[in-house]
């Protein structure tokens, strides 16, 4: 039985334990938000924090995460508060939504490192890959992270959880149905 942290709850699994954690998380946990993208760690989908380190979660077994501390996008804030998922509804970043919590997990783990990153240490630590091309939005969206993180900036972009899709239209315009 392997046993580790998953979102500040005690885990074990019983599974084998070269179980990929990706597949632990979707499977056993039921934590979905960690998308299967390509499954060789090149697209960052499936992207977790462990330890402060944002891990492709396709590539690192459950074995290899005894006795760490794995945070999904499910943990990152209860109520979309988090900088970075303010930020990204702000900006409009979102298209499918299919690489969005492994990028903004990505990010999340940057800015706890790095809180005010370069263009460079942006580049060098986003190397998701996101079919949609949402790229143009993203260094404005991190940008913006920054700017809420600090404090100079509030955003009301993102809709707590639970709302209904109808009211969502009035807290985010940009949710609005098109006629």
């Amino acid at each position: 039985m392997t046993a580790f942290t998953v979102n500040d709850r005690p885990v074990r699994y019983r599974m084998d334990p070269q179980t990929p954690l990706l597949f632990a998380l979707r499977e056993a946990s039921n934590l979905t938000g960690t998308k299967y993208g390509c499954g060789t760690g090149d697209c960052g989908a499936c992207t977790v924090d462990i330890d402060g380190e944002a891990i492709r979660s396709c590539q690192i077994s459950i074995a290899d995460c005894e006795g760490r501390f794995v945070t999904t996008i499910e943990a990152l804030s209860q109520d979309r508060s988090h900088p970075v998922q303010q930020a990204w509804a702000a900006e409009q970043v979102t298209q499918c939504g299919f690489c969005e919590p492994g990028m903004i997990m990505a990010i999340a783990v940057l800015l706890k490192k790095t809180p005010d990153p370069t263009n460079e240490e942006i580049e060098a630590a986003v190397t998701n890959i996101c079919r949609c091309g949402v790229y143009p939005r993203v260094k404005p969206a991190i940008r913006r992270a920054v700017r809420i993180a600090r404090g100079e900036e509030r955003v009301a972009a993102a809709p707590p959880p639970g709302i209904r899709p109808r009211d969502a239209a009035r807290v985010v315009p940009a949710l609005t149905p098109k006629p």
